[in-house]
């Protein structure tokens, strides 16, 4: 019996069993996603696994795909058409200059590692943005799972909270699940955190449910159990029960819900994020890996800048800098940045020259990424562009690499091969390499 995620709740339930679980948790005022499934689709081939740098792992996505010369690698000695609008300013990292909107970030440099030297074929912002969160290429045979789904998956739950959560929302298609089991999902809050009546769904009991009537229907559950096992002797059953007991402890533990409490953070620390969509964000992200969320996934501004990108990035950068650095700042005073993995993408960069109508258009071919914390090294830039920003002249990175290179960190062997559902082994990343020369612990 597999657990299923149907658009319609009642259609693909197949016991009575099955059937009382829907009415149950529409009654209590949960529509959970199926993140606390058993791991029934567990690995069917396991390599060493190695002990994991990053408990935690934060994906920051910048959708619309961010210029990287206006933020991690200006070209301020090319020729305007290249150079762009903006100037650039020095960071903490000698002879390295960032965008002249990236001031914050450029002060917390000597902390983190830019990588200017991703590169990918795909220019179209889908399939841009399934390579940044699957660490594959677009396939039309196969939905491949996000990278928060598969480390749901590897390590699931911890504190009683989801293993994956998405702020606010889902983001796209691909930040699902893919061939992997619903079960391992993510959990996505229903409201955006900059909101002054902010509150996330599934956290508390429907209206008319008291916790002594939410108990009782536990009770009435419980004994339904004990009478399908009687009769059905299933090994499912077993792990549906384990669905049960993940969700009714999120609904009831004060510590879960705590961690998504935002009014539990002094205004001070609210003012430093920036009380605005990027920096409520971030500040959110932190409280849910402090209380054990493994994976977060965010999003942050819109960088699609086929015009004007001047005013784009004047409207964007400044709140996503300061939320960026304070986000960082915040991790390293709470002891927390070396065991928590920040990653900032986007789709693609943006093209060398602009264009007729003072914007750049898509480019994969070259752009960067900022990684900082989970043992990468303080203070580094990996690989180069050429002069005008158009292609890799140093060290190249595949999507591939950095897949691993995450996965390594937080403990996953990525060469682990999962089960689709044609039974057809598929390795969580096919390719690419771990780059040691990011890591903290590598020459």
């Amino acid at each position: 019996m597999k657990l299923q995620c149907p658009g319609n709740p009642l259609e693909n339930y197949s016991s009575r069993r099955e059937f009382l679980y829907v009415g149950l948790l529409g009654s209590v005022g949960m529509a959970l996603p199926q993140f606390f499934g058993s791991r029934a689709e567990a690995a069917i081939k396991q390599f060493p696994q190695h002990a994991a740098v990053a408990e935690s792992v934060i994906h920051i996505f910048l959708p619309g795909g961010m210029s990287h010369q206006e933020s991690f690698d200006p070209k301020p000695f090319a020729p305007a058409e290249y150079r762009g609008p903006f100037g650039a300013i020095d960071t903490k990292i000698p002879g390295i200059q960032f965008g002249q909107f990236m001031k914050e970030t450029a002060k917390i440099a000597d902390k983190l590692t830019i990588i200017r030297s991703m590169s990918h074929g795909e220019a179209a912002h889908e399939r841009g943005t399934h390579n940044m969160f699957t660490g594959y290429r677009p396939s039309p045979a196969l939905s491949y799972p996000s990278f928060g789904s598969v480390v749901s998956h590897e390590l699931g739950p911890r504190n009683d909270l989801p293993p994956y959560v998405c702020v606010p929302s889902v983001p796209n298609e691909f930040a699902n699940s893919g061939y992997l089991s619903s079960a391992f999902g993510p959990f996505a809050l229903g409201s955006d955190p900059a909101q002054g009546n902010f509150k996330v769904r599934d956290l508390n009991l429907a209206d008319g449910v008291d916790h002594k009537r939410f108990e009782r229907r536990r009770t009435l559950l419980q004994t339904v159990d004990d009478h399908f096992r009687t009769l059905e002797k299933s090994d499912a059953l077993d792990s549906m029960d384990s669905f049960y007991q993940h969700a009714y402890k999120l609904i009831s533990s004060q510590q879960a819900r705590e961690a998504f409490d935002l009014s539990k953070e002094d205004s001070k620390t609210r003012d430093e994020y920036g009380k605005n969509e990027a920096g409520q964000r971030m500040l959110l992200a932190r409280r849910l890996v402090e209380g054990g969320v493994r994976f977060v996934s965010l999003t942050a501004g819109g960088w699609d800048h086929h015009d004007n990108i001047k005013q784009g990035i004047e409207k964007h950068m400044p709140n996503t800098d300061r939320a960026i650095a304070t986000l960082i700042r915040d991790l390293d005073r709470r002891g927390m940045l070396e065991k928590t993995l920040v990653m900032v993408t986007t789709e693609f960069g943006r093209t060398p020259k602009i264009n007729p109508t003072a914007g750049r258009d898509h480019w994969p071919r070259v752009f960067s990424t900022m990684l900082a914390g989970g043992g990468m090294k303080q203070g580094y830039v990996h690989g180069a562009s050429d002069s005008l920003g158009g292609e890799p002249d140093q060290d190249p990175v595949s999507i591939q690499d950095l897949a691993k290179t995450v996965y390594h960190q937080i403990g996953i062997n990525a060469q682990t091969e999962l089960m689709s559902p044609g039974a057809r082994p598929i390795e969580i990343v096919d390719g690419g390499d771990v780059l040691d020369a990011i890591l903290a612990n590598k020459a």
